[in-house]
């Protein structure tokens, strides 16, 4: 069972992931169900007992699910294999776009080395391979003090924030 990190720290996952090609949920439960589960079954689902959240894959667009995200528990994202980009753009879309308020789950290929930058895109929970440390995944999200581009959680890149907290409103003072 992979571990979870939410709101950097280490915690237990009640959530059970259902795979992409999931027919069913179970009857009661935390569940995340994929996505084509959720647009076929939508009304069965929220009568169910138990929380619900949804699975997103990469080829997947987030806009399926911009009138709903206020129903989720969490959104899980896909990350199939490390250099596959595209669950940063749905992060940011979910968070910006959207105004999804939730957790934001990266699952998959989560490796620590990216946790710094998925959180700058939005995602607040990650579920690491068994392979990585969580103890050492911790630690990533100290690995670097600033950044110089705008994020989810910094609206305002770099330059425009020494802007603001220089007295006389010049860059460097």
């Amino acid at each position: 069972m992979a571990t979870l990190i939410k709101e950097r720290r280490i915690v237990a996952d009640n959530w059970r992931l259902l795979e992409p090609d999931a027919t069913e949920a179970p009857a009661a439960g935390d569940v995340i169900v994929p996505l084509a589960l959720w647009q076929a079954q939508r009304a069965q689902l929220l009568t169910r007992a138990g929380r619900l959240g949804v699975r997103l894959e990469p080829s997947e667009d987030p806009a399926a699910i911009a009138d709903d995200v206020g129903l989720f528990g969490v959104v899980a994202v896909n990350f199939p294999k490390f250099g596959d980009g595209r669950g940063y753009s749905t992060a940011r879309l979910l968070r910006e776009r959207y105004g999804y308020k939730g957790e934001l789950r990266a699952i998959g290929d989560v490796l620590r080395d990216h946790l710094s930058f998925m959180a700058g895109c939005g995602f607040d929970a990650f579920a690491l391979r068994d392979d990585q440390d969580p103890q050492d995944a911790l630690a990533a999200f100290d690995d670097f003090t600033e950044a110089y581009q705008a994020s989810v959680e910094r609206p305002l890149p770099l330059f425009r924030r020494r802007a603001l907290a220089s007295p006389d409103g010049m860059e460097w003072s």
